[in-house]
């Protein structure tokens, strides 16, 4: 049956996990011959079409009263937690009403909550959904990325009150509630702790566009941010934070002792608290003399469009990160058929992607030991093997990962 979908959303059109998958959610759900209608607090590059996307600025991150929310509940309480409190009541009240406003003139059948519902990062945006769902009764699936007590502190008030609060609404635990969770952990997750069954839908890419592929366009983009023709490039296609084990790779092209070898790091380090794990990394390269084959490439990497680009002429990549929700750049890579060099991130690697016997070099614990840096260095120096591999895990990847895997998830998911 085709339905009209209404996605709410933070943000869209940014490379961030959770808008990037939404954008292929909604691919796959127009396909299946649904409409879709988004409202979101940012659409960053996006063509925004006026009859199917609302732009409603207080769901976004950014908006005074989300950072304020934000503040008070977990970074500069007040005295009284019901300052707090009774704000995000009021405040959700309003942008209920205007939900429901446009769940109504856009006649919605179903909504699609992107997160807003796991993750407590805009408080009256998560409690205004479930207010909608109390208040109309209309079917919701739930895409839920991560959850707060998976942030360490990040996600903890001083005042219990609040964190009761934050308890009691996040995740979405109401009757008429589909959870979509993007890892086994996540299932194992909701089955402990609240005895429902989510339904694991992995995180996918479009196996069938080109993708990482040489082409005019691109043949000199290496060069561009200092690789010569006769030097390698190893590639980190990544943001710049801790939990992304930058420092392994570093360590990597110290062990293996080769000045024609490069490291490439795409991402930039916005997110990084003070520069302060970017500052170790740069203290690491200054100890280590690697100055040379460091390569923080983030100005010529502005969006997700060029990463095709960037691996077009990367030799492999290194993937060292320690935990993830997913890890799309894994499969990227294996979308772009390179050979990938892992580490045994928590909590989902080997359960979900490992275990697909895909062909990588895996570390434990960030531990290159020589056995692997050999593996690893086998498998760079030879370029027919890495066409051997690429070639391998793709196919992989595409049983396991793509849009035809997501396309029967959302065909069960929105039968209503």
């Amino acid at each position: 049956m085709n339905m009209r979908i209404g996605i709410i959303i933070g943000r869209i059109g940014g490379v961030d996990g959770v808008a990037l998958e939404t954008e292929k959610w909604i691919e796959v759900l127009k396909k299946l011959g649904h409409e879709v209608f988004i409202m979101s607090g940012e659409f960053e590059s996006w063509n925004i079409n006026y009859e199917h996307d609302y732009l409603y600025p207080a769901l976004s991150f950014f908006s005074p009263e989300a950072e304020w929310e934000q503040r008070k509940a977990f970074f500069e309480p007040d005295e009284d937690p019901d300052l707090l409190l009774n704000h995000v009541e009021n405040w959700s009240d309003t942008i209920e009403k205007d939900m429901r406003q446009w769940v109504k003139d856009k006649k919605i059948d179903v909504l699609l909550s992107e997160n807003a519902s796991a993750l407590p990062c805009q408080l009256s945006m998560g409690i205004a959904i479930k207010k909608l769902i109390k208040n109309t009764g209309i079917p919701i699936v739930t895409h839920d990325h991560d959850f707060h007590w998976e942030r360490g502190e990040r996600y903890v008030s001083v005042h219990p009150e609040i964190n009761k609060y934050v308890d009691d609404n996040f995740p979405l635990l109401l009757p008429n509630v589909k959870h979509a969770v993007i890892n086994t952990f996540g299932v194992e997750t909701f089955k402990n702790r609240f005895n429902i069954d989510a339904t694991l839908v992995p995180n996918v890419m479009d196996f069938d566009r080109v993708y990482g592929v040489p082409t005019p366009e691109n043949q000199f983009f290496l060069r561009d941010v200092g690789v010569t023709e006769d030097e390698i490039a190893l590639l980190q296609v990544t943001r710049i934070v801790r939990r992304k084990g930058i420092e392994t790779a570093i360590s990597l092209i110290d062990k293996l002792n080769d000045k024609k070898l490069k490291l490439v790091i795409t991402g930039n380090n916005n997110d990084d608290e003070n520069k302060e794990y970017y500052n170790e990394l740069i203290d690491q390269i200054h100890e280590l003399n690697l100055s040379n084959q460091i390569i923080f490439a983030a100005h010529k990497v502005l969006d997700h469009k060029d990463l095709s680009d960037v691996y077009a002429h990367g030799r492999a990549a290194t993937y060292f990160s320690t935990y993830e929700g997913f890890g799309n750049a894994f499969v990227e890579t294996v979308l772009a058929k390179k050979p990938i060099f892992v580490n045994n991130y928590k909590p989902v690697y080997m359960q979900d992607i490992g275990n697909k016997g895909f062909e990588t070099v895996m570390i434990e614990d960030s531990n290159l030991t020589s056995e692997s840096v050999q593996q690893m260095s086998d498998i760079i120096y030879n370029p027919k093997r890495c066409i051997e591999i690429g070639e391998y895990n793709f196919n992989l990847g595409k049983k396991y990962f793509s849009f035809e895997v997501l396309e029967e998830k959302l065909t069960n998911l929105f039968k209503f």
